[in-house]
């Protein structure tokens, strides 16, 4: 997975120059914003609950109404396990009853911008690749918990204004991110989330 994370890396940052050279249309920017994230899968309380997120994107128009957009992003989030975890899977102690567990990714979204009747307004749609950079150790010293990476996939809309950009979006994961020997025979461990963020375009 993390090769593929950096392989995708690299092919967006070619891709990006390649297109920037023929078209002259480039831009730049920072976001940031709330990040409400849960995770799907027994033993987990439901409901979103409030982290950040934080990145920079690179814009590329190809035609009139249709452009692509990469970023970066780090996104952190937080999950809580039920009272009764440890009654839910085998070989976990009490101890990791209502425990609380952090979630930090590191994202590449690789999203389609579609003009809704104006430039100012996009529909963003397309898949997303993330890395995690938190401790995955949460389920005593030395089990992993969470496996590495995730691939998700991206939906929301974009609001450019001169400098300023608004952007909201719902993300969801794909693949389940549960890497616990003790836990296989459960149900899927799976991200949601709904971003809400505020940018500055270059």
């Amino acid at each position: 997975m993390k090769k593929l994370f950096l392989a995708v890396a690299v092919l967006m940052i070619a891709a990006v120059s390649t297109v920037n050279a023929q078209t002259k249309f480039l831009r730049f920017g920072v976001k940031g914003g709330a990040n409400l994230g849960k995770l799907d899968g027994s033993g987990f309380q439901d409901g979103f609950k409030l982290g950040y997120h934080l990145g920079a994107f690179a814009q590329v128009n190809l035609v009139k109404g249709f452009g692509v957009q990469g970023e970066l992003v780090f996104s952190s989030t937080k999950a809580e396990t039920t009272d009764n975890y440890s009654d839910i899977y085998k070989g976990v102690s009490t101890a990791e009853d209502r425990k609380k567990i952090n979630l930090n990714y590191l994202s590449i979204p690789l999203l389609a911008n579609i003009d809704l009747g104006t430039p100012r307004l996009k529909l963003q749609v397309g898949p997303q690749f993330g890395a995690l950079v938190s401790d995955k150790k949460v389920l005593g010293a030395a089990k992993e918990a969470f496996k590495g990476g995730e691939i998700s996939g991206v939906a929301g809309l974009w609001l450019q204004l001169p400098i300023i950009n608004i952007s909201a979006r719902y993300i969801i994961g794909f693949n389940d991110v549960k890497n616990a020997e003790s836990v296989v025979t459960t149900s899927n461990w799976k991200n949601q989330s709904i971003q809400l963020g505020v940018g500055v375009s270059f």
